[in-house]
């Protein structure tokens, strides 16, 4: 978990300035739902990135999310309102089931040209 100070008071400023601009212009659309702000650490080892994620849980006062272990996110959460603050590492084995899944991206080609009459 290493960020510098100017990073982190650069994000600090942004968001408050993301703030201040949507609330001096009410015309502007927000989002309908929530938004997310993501965390995801340096990608190390397994170990090492949950060590990561787990100091983020105590940070926010959050437990490790059970849901999303089965699928090799091991993350946690805090909610501000609508707005969430996600630290997420996506585990090797989840890493490698997307690479495969991905794997034969552009090899599958749909037939448009063919009309179906339903």
């Amino acid at each position: 978990m290493s960020t510098t100070p100017e990073r982190r008071t650069a994000f600090v400023t942004g968001l408050r300035d993301l703030a201040d601009f949507i609330e001096a212009n009410p015309g502007l659309p927000i989002p309908r739902s929530s938004a997310i702000i993501n965390y995801f650490p340096e990608r190390t080892t397994d170990t090492e990135m949950c060590a990561d994620i787990d100091q983020v849980a105590g940070a926010l006062g959050t437990e490790i999310d059970p849901v999303h272990l089965p699928h090799g996110h091991y993350m946690t959460s805090r909610n501000f309102g609508p707005i969430s603050y996600e630290a997420v590492a996506i585990l090797t084995d989840a890493r490698a089931r997307y690479d495969a899944d991905n794997s034969y991206q552009g090899c599958v080609v749909p037939d448009t040209d063919t009309i179906h009459a339903a």
